[in-house]
C-alpha cells in the first residue's frame, strides 16, 4: 500500500471477502511501527480518532478499524445493544484484515504489530492476539474482558493491561483471573496494572463521566514505553 501525502485519512481494506473501513493516522516521519487501535462500544468516536493521532505523534502508523460501519452513539443503552449485536467472529475477521492491511502498508516499518483497545475493544485485543500469533508483538487491553471461553494458547504477544480498582463492571479479582488464565494458556507474560479509578478512566469524552486524568496520564506513559520495548 503506497504512502500518501495525507497524515490522516479514512481507508478501506479487504476483510473476510468484503471491504472494511477504518481511520489511518501516519507519524510525522511518514513511516514507523504498525499499531491497531480498537474502539469502545460507543463506536469509532472522536476520542478514538484522537487516541490514534496521539500514537501517530509518538511515531506509529495507526489504524482504527470501524467495527460499526460509521455508527456512533453517546447513549449507553444503544451502545450496549450495538455491542451485543456485533458478531464476535465477524469483528475478529475484520480486525485480521486490518492486520494484513498494516503489515502490507509501505509506511509500516515493523514485521509485527501492536494492538491497543478499550472496553469492548480490549476484549478484541486479546482475541485478536490469540488468533494472529506471532504477527502481534504487543497487546494492551484497557479495562476489557473476554466473555466467552476463547483459547489463548496461540497468543505470542506480551500483554500489558490497564484496569480500574473501582471498576464495578470488571472487578480487580476478575481482571486478575483473566491475566492468570492468559499466562497459563499461552505461557506469555500478562502484566495487569490497577489504578484508583473506575471503568473507562482513559476516555476524556466518556458520556458516563468516568475519566480520571491522573490515571489516564500514567497509563498512557506506561503504554508508550511498553510499545517502544516491543515494537520500537
Amino acid at each position: 500500500m503506497p504512502v500518501t501525502d495525507n497524515s490522516a485519512q479514512n481507508v478501506t481494506f479487504a476483510s473476510n471477502g468484503r471491504q472494511a473501513h477504518g481511520y489511518l493516522s501516519l507519524p510525522p516521519a511518514g513511516t514507523g511501527p504498525g499499531l491497531i487501535v480498537i474502539q469502545e462500544w460507543w463506536g469509532l468516536t472522536s476520542h478514538i480518532i484522537g487516541v490514534c493521532d496521539r500514537f501517530a505523534a509518538e511515531g506509529y502508523v495507526v489504524l482504527a478499524p470501524d467495527l460499526y460501519g460509521g455508527v456512533t452513539t453517546h447513549d449507553a443503552a444503544e451502545a450496549k445493544r450495538m455491542a451485543q449485536e456485533l458478531p464476535v467472529d465477524g469483528a475478529v475477521s475484520d480486525l485480521a484484515g486490518a492486520v494484513d492491511y498494516l503489515l502490507d502498508h509501505e509506511a509500516v516499518s515493523s514485521e509485527r504489530l501492536g494492538v491497543v483497545g478499550f472496553c469492548m475493544g480490549a476484549g478484541f485485543v486479546l482475541t485478536l492476539a490469540a488468533r494472529e500469533g506471532e504477527r502481534i508483538a504487543a497487546a494492551v487491553p484497557f479495562y476489557g474482558f473476554v466473555n466467552d471461553e476463547r483459547d489463548f494458547s496461540g497468543l505470542q504477544a506480551e500483554v500489558l493491561g490497564h484496569y480500574g480498582e473501582l471498576d464495578r463492571s470488571i472487578p480487580p479479582d476478575t481482571a486478575r483471573a483473566l491475566a492468570d488464565r492468559i499466562h497459563a494458556e499461552s505461557g506469555r507474560p500478562a502484566a495487569f496494572l490497577f489504578y484508583p479509578a473506575g471503568h473507562a478512566f482513559f476516555n476524556d469524552e466518556d458520556p458516563q463521566g468516568n475519566y480520571n486524568e491522573e490515571a489516564a496520564r500514567t497509563a498512557w506513559v506506561r503504554t508508550v514505553e511498553f510499545l517502544r520495548t516491543r515494537l520500537g
